[in-house]
């Protein structure tokens, strides 16, 4: 039998290892930024043309490398990082595994200039598909400019696979923006198509959240530290009233590597428990600084996810880190501990005249003993301070107008009701939080006055015939008797189904009422949910959507789809990117299809327990049962529940 296992190309080996390494322009892009800062760069310059398939280009002024070391970097492994295996878990740097450039050049046109700061020329690298074309001396700056032209241009499948520009470009700038975050000492600058975008200027780590993300931080953000031998944690999180409806603003560093963690995402949510909107997610930005030899950075090829020796240790300490920082910044309750709470003083609702204690002016006991003193006719006993003494001491029986100053009393507080007042000593009442409940009146017999009856329910056919009522129960669902039995209708699941096909249709037919707002209202969005919003921009045109751009990553809203409050169009936009970004699902979907369902679970959340009128909820049926798949949502959640006769009979039959 032939031999038949031999080894590969070398050019195959490394567009199998570029499979792995770059997936898209962003993938190029992080490696080639993580070498920059690598390289010890202070100023960073990314250059981007037609969302990096046309052009990726990183300029910086780092060590720059020799002709040899420039030559060496193309090839697969080749790295100035690791020297042993000890090296493999003490790594500090972004890049070690010398895979980056060799993959790159295996899928792209490449052109390097190199120079170190102790040579007088530098070195000028061609490289097409993994073969160096040229190599020869060059004039050049200090530092390395690396130009990817052309990307996938040897590999026409995966050319195809890539997204439109918009979503490549936003893929783009989450990347530059986990290194920009990590490394605030230096300078950034991004252009796209020869336009700037961010021009970021080296200072300290809040400035730089407040130049990526927006103004709309600055007064949003709260310092966070800890520091324990184990663990430091260090950063910003925002105020809870900063909360977002989508969750792009939430960053995790460790050892200054961006990653990716529920679980760490699950700590802080756990401290910010009781705090939130619902469906609502805080800002943050983390920095997690541990010994190497605790963590496992080499999970994956994007070294995005990492493996702690501790879980459970870091768990405890970033939620105790992120709620102490609430506290210190009065953003959650806390309990005052300095202060004696036996001895704290009770401040007086309000003050009287001449009064010199809160409890002489409202002990109800002591105002009628007053008031009676006041009403008595004024003899010598009265003028004896141990016989006025006794007085006070003893229980007063309240006279009229004793009677009548208590029930002023009593409607100072609030009371719509006044307790008759007993013979003897007054008591205080009991002010629960459930209201007293009138005593009932004294009245002769008479015969006894028919109750109104309820009023009739409206008449329907709905799903089995004549004569069915609708009935909301607890705001969220609605009971429909049928012919079989009981039908149970989630009200909010079936508007998302209703308003799902009604924005499907109206993206097939590319037209949508829309109600146009009095004055257009301006929304700023961080730079990666701008991006989204352009990629899906005619779509939500299409669904009645009117808006148009009005500054750096600012529209202006001037009208919304006839179906959507006119209201809180920030929090709506943000959810419907969110959910738009963040979908999925056991199939692939288009973007139309994926605009739809966000928009139609967005609007319909939006009616959560909400009380309906008969009109509205007999409309509401009639609507579900005439759509083409009435009992499911678009993403498989039931709309309705029915109950057959035989199953209600089950529930009252004796066991």
């Amino acid at each position: 039998m032939a031999d038949v296992i031999q080894l590969l190309p070398e050019y195959l080996a490394n567009q199998i290892a570029a499979g792995e390494v770059v997936q898209r322009p962003a993938s190029v892009v992080k490696e080639l930024l993580e070498n920059a800062v690598d390289a010890g760069a202070t100023q960073v310059q990314l250059i981007v043309k037609d969302a990096g398939k046309q052009l990726v280009q990183i300029v910086d002024n780092g060590s720059g490398m020799s002709p040899t070391d420039a030559r060496m970097s193309l090839e697969r492994h080749a790295t100035s990082k690791i020297r042993s295996t000890e090296d493999l878990f003490r790594i500090r740097t972004l890049g070690f595994r010398g895979e980056a450039l060799a993959s790159i050049a295996a899928v792209a046109q490449v052109e390097l200039r190199t120079k170190t700061r102790d040579q007088d020329t530098g070195t000028l690298l061609l490289i097409e598909g993994s073969q160096v074309m040229s190599q020869q001396p060059v004039a050049c700056p200090d530092g390395t400019s690396i130009a990817v032209k052309n990307l996938f241009y040897n590999v026409p499948a995966r050319r195809n696979f890539l997204k439109t520009n918009a979503v490549e470009m936003r893929h783009i700038l989450d990347e530059f923006q986990h290194v920009a975050l990590a490394n605030p000492q230096i300078a950034f600058s991004l252009y796209q198509n020869d336009l700037e975008v961010f021009n970021l200027p080296a200072g300290r780590l809040s400035q730089r959240i407040v130049a990526l993300l927006g103004n709309g931080y600055k007064e949003q953000l709260a310092a966070c530290e800890e520091v324990t031998p184990f663990i430091t944690v260090k950063g910003f999180i925002g105020k809870p009233e900063s909360a977002k409806k989508s969750r792009g603003d939430q960053f995790f560093f460790v050892n200054n590597r961006f990653i990716r963690s529920a679980y760490l995402n699950h700590a802080v949510l756990a401290a910010y428990e009781g705090l939130l909107p619902r469906d609502t997610h805080p800002f943050y930005v983390l920095f997690l600084e541990l010994d190497p030899k605790a963590i496992d950075i080499n999970v994956h090829p994007t070294k995005t996810e990492i493996k702690f020796e501790d879980e459970k240790t870091v768990y405890a300490i970033v939620r105790a880190a992120v709620k102490q920082s609430l506290g210190i910044h009065n953003m959650a309750p806390s309990l005052d501990f300095e202060g004696d709470v036996n001895f704290a003083p009770i401040q007086p609702l309000r003050s009287t005249p001449g009064s010199n204690s809160f409890a002489d002016d409202y002990r109800p006991d002591a105002l009628a003993s007053a008031a009676a003193r006041a009403a008595a006719p004024k003899g010598k006993d009265d003028q004896h301070p141990r016989q006025a003494s006794a007085d006070r001491a003893a229980p007063a029986r309240p006279t009229e107008q004793a009677k009548r100053e208590l029930e002023d009393f009593y409607r100072s507080l609030g009371q719509t009701v006044v307790p008759d007042l007993p013979a003897g000593p007054v008591r205080v009442p009991d002010f629960g939080d459930a209201p007293a409940a009138p005593a009932a009146p004294t009245v002769p017999a008479a015969d006894p006055v028919p109750a109104p009856a309820a009023p009739e329910l409206p008449l329907r056919e709905t799903a089995g015939g004549p004569g069915n009522r609708v009935v909301q129960v607890n705001q969220q669902y609605l009971l429909v008797p049928v012919k079989s039995g009981v039908m149970l209708i989630d009200q909010v699941a079936a508007r998302e189904r209703i308003l799902y096909e009604q924005y499907a249709q109206s993206l097939e037919r590319e037209t949508a009422g829309a109600q146009t707002l009095l004055f257009p209202r301006t929304v700023t969005f961080s730079p990666q949910d701008f991006a989204v919003l352009r990629e899906v921009a005619d779509d939500l045109h299409a669904l009645g959507f009117r808006f148009s751009e009005f500054g750096p990553n600012t529209i202006a809203v001037e009208g919304l789809p006839a179906d959507v409050p006119n209201r809180h169009e920030k929090e709506l936009l943000e959810g419907l990117i969110e959910q738009f970004r963040t979908h999925a699902g056991p199939v692939r979907l288009d973007r139309r299809e994926k605009v739809a369902r966000a928009l139609a679970r967005r609007v319909a959340g939006s009616s959560d327990n909400a009380r309906l009128s008969d009109q509205e909820m007999a409309a509401l049926v009639d609507r579900l049962f005439a759509c083409a798949v009435p009992s499911y949502t678009p993403d498989g959640r039931r709309t309705l529940v029915l109950l057959e006769l035989g199953q209600l009979q089950e529930f009252f039959r004796k066991p």
